[in-house]
Parts: structure tokens; C-alpha cells; sequence
């Protein structure tokens, strides 16, 4: 019987170790992403998730270790360079031009490259569309948070790395982030998402890493994660957020 061959790699980190002075926050990380799928990193609060990610986004200070996109070593590369070979980031905050347009937003993000097009945007950001000429910072939460998204993947990346996409929002738009998350791999990208909501976050992932004091101490299938009662109480909380 012929095996199925594992999806191929489009990021990985080996021994990633860091932070912002002297100790390490990060600890000896290694995981990987492959094409087409969604990885949740969760874990408590101060476990080290978002410096784990600026550790990937080539924005920690002070950083150890390989991190590859595409089999390409990215440490000699700097955030720019990142970006076009491939990986896309929606932080936080500060994530979109607040007093530009929708459209003008979209225009910016997408300079530089060739034949783009921003109706395909607007096909999978139905709210968008009607809010072109509308400025960015006269947009509801989930509505700013879509437009985040939409300049990310308008660069058509290979992997769009997501910090707390739902942080903030209102209960009755979380679903509808968690949906177009849902829908990336069929588009052919790969997401690594850190979510406050990390059951539901989980429930859509193909495979989760938990992560405690800076260290991965437990990795797996998402629906095994969640299936773990007493992995889910200490790391996941006993409630979900609604």
C-alpha cells in the first residue's frame, strides 16, 4: 500500500529561542506549517504565543535558530523581504490606514505587483464592497478587522500569520471571522493563527500547538487537543469566550 505524501512545508522553525533582552522568552521552538492547512498556537496568557510570531516575522530583537519559508532560509531577510517571498502578518492593532478608504487601503497594499485584482477581494469580503469609498476608521470592528485581512492576502501569500483576529469584536462577528479564516486553505493559504478563542480556533485548525512558559509542551491534530480534558482545562480555559 502507497502512503499518502504529507503536504509540503511552507514554514518552519528549528530551535527558535528569544526575546526583548537578556532571557529568553521563546525556548528551543521547533514546528512546522504545511501548505493548505490551519495551526493554532495557544496557550495562556504570557506563554510566549505573539513573541513566537514576531520571532517568524523576522521583528523579534533578539532571535536564535531557523526559520524557513518555502525551504528558503528567511535570516539574512528583513521584514520587506519576508512579505514578498511570501508571508503576510495581521497584527493586532494598527493594522489598517485608518483615515484612507476601503479601496485606497487595498490600492496601497497591493503596489507594486502585477495584475491585481481587487474585485477578487471584494468576492470573498461581501461588507467591503459596499463600503469602498467608506474610510477604514468609520468601519465597525469586524468589518476593520476583514479589511485587515483583504490587504494581507491581496499579495497572494503562501502563509497570512493572524494575531488575535477576533480580539475585541462582538460576539455576533466572531463566527463570521472564524468562517473566511476557515475558507484560506482552499484558497491556497496556509494560516498560523494565536487566538484568545482557542477552542473555536482549534475546532477549524488541522493541527494546534500548546504552548507553556515559552516551551511546546503538547502538539497535535486540533480535535485531539480539544479532546483533551485536562490538556483543554489547564491551556484552553473551561469556558470559551461568546
Amino acid at each position: 500500500m502507497t502512503s499518502m505524501a504529507m503536504p509540503a512545508e511552507v514554514l518552519s522553525a528549528v530551535g527558535v529561542s528569544g526575546g526583548y533582552g537578556e532571557v529568553d522568552i521563546i525556548k528551543d521552538i521547533s514546528m512546522v506549517l504545511h501548505r493548505r492547512e490551519i495551526v493554532t498556537i495557544a496557550g495562556t496568557n504570557g506563554a510566549g504565543k505573539s513573541t513566537l510570531l514576531r520571532a517568524l516575522l523576522g521583528v523579534l530583537p533578539r532571535c536564535t535558530g531557523q526559520v524557513a519559508l518555502n525551504g528558503i532560509d528567511m535570516a539574512a531577510l528583513s521584514v520587506e523581504d519576508r512579505v514578498d517571498a511570501g508571508l503576510a502578518c495581521v497584527p493586532q492593532v494598527a493594522n489598517v490606514f485608518r483615515t484612507l478608504s476601503v479601496l485606497e487601503n487595498l490600492k496601497i497594499a497591493a503596489s507594486g505587483l502585477k495584475n491585481t485584482d481587487i474585485d477578487s477581494v471584494f468576492q470573498m469580503f461581501h461588507a467591503l464592497r459596499q463600503r469602498a469609498k467608506q474610510s477604514a476608521g468609520s468601519l465597525s470592528g469586524g468589518e476593520r478587522q476583514q479589511l485587515a485581512m483583504a490587504r494581507a492576502l491581496i499579495r497572494r501569500p503562501s502563509v497570512i500569520v493572524l494575531d488575535e483576529p477576533t480580539a475585541a469584536l462582538a460576539p455576533s462577528l466572531v463566527s463570521a471571522i472564524f468562517d473566511i479564516i476557515a475558507q484560506l486553505p482552499a484558497k491556497n493559504v496556509a494560516v498560523l493563527l494565536v487566538e484568545q478563542r482557542a477552542r473555536q480556533a482549534l475546532a477549524i485548525s488541522s493541527r494546534g500547538y500548546i504552548l507553556d512558559q515559552g516551551r511546546i509542551v503538547l502538539s497535535g491534530p486540533g480535535s485531539d487537543l480539544l479532546a483533551n480534558d485536562d490538556m483543554a482545562r489547564l491551556y484552553l480555559g473551561t469556558t470559551e469566550h461568546t
